[in-house]
């Protein structure tokens, strides 16, 4: 059976029972975590965090863990807790001296903008290597009026995750049509040598690049075609 809490004893409020070489490996614990969280939101993706950096995600996490524990539970000492809150705030702000000064140290720990869209088409290491899903970037783009993907002139995925699109001044050429949602109306696949579609604007169905005569696209070797929406 545990022993009753004594209310306001300050040796088990402010260090508990554990030695002193303790608060060493409490910061060295810390800096661990730290590094090994910040690996992993990395990984993740800034869409997954939303408006807030890589960094300040953390911080918000990590700040919360080490200032709610040590408010309501008898067990952990202020001081930890403390010392917790005091490392994750000087490594923050170490990260943000080195960011400020370092761009491929920013690129690193924050991520880098990157381009999506070139010319109404995805572009390939997009589709290869991003985060961000086709299917999400085709939301994000209904939602600033985006109805087929060759209204688009270019668009970026920013470090924060959000879709920065740039009109075609003029008039849009031909595209992929992203609405209604594929997933609600999906697109009639068609194939470029059936009847009557000699001549015909196609386009591919994972890219949005007009057909150029071969069955496989150029831009994604894809080889599934759609009619193009004007």
């Amino acid at each position: 059976m545990e022993a009753a809490v004594t209310a306001f004893d300050l040796k088990r409020m402010l260090i508990g029972d554990d030695p002193p070489l303790f608060l060493l490996e409490i910061v060295v614990r810390t800096l661990i975590i730290y590094a090994y969280t910040l690996v992993l939101l990395r990984w993740l993706g800034s869409r997954a965090i939303g408006q807030l950096s890589t960094v300040e995600f953390l911080l918000v996490i990590a700040l919360g863990s080490a200032v709610g524990d040590a408010m309501f539970y008898p067990e952990v000492p202020l001081l930890h807790a403390m010392l917790v809150i005091t490392v994750v705030v000087v490594a923050n702000k170490l990260l943000d001296f080195v960011m400020g000064r370092s761009g491929r140290t920013e690129r690193l720990l924050d991520g880098q903008a990157r381009e999506a869209i070139r010319d109404g088409v995805i572009i390939r290491d997009f589709l290869r290597n991003a985060s961000l899903s086709r299917y999400e970037l085709f939301q994000a783009l209904r939602e600033v009026g985006i109805e087929q993907l060759g209204e688009v002139r270019r668009a970026y995925v920013e470090k924060d995750g959000e879709v920065t699109v740039f009109k075609y001044r003029d008039k849009a050429k031909p595209g992929l049509r992203i609405v209604p949602p594929i997933e609600v109306e999906p697109l009639e696949h068609v194939s470029p040598g059936a009847p009557g579609m000699q001549g015909a604007h196609l386009v591919c169905t994972a890219c949005g690049n007009g057909h150029e005569g071969s069955d496989r696209c150029s831009n994604c070797a894809k080889s599934e075609w759609a009619l193009a929406e004007e």
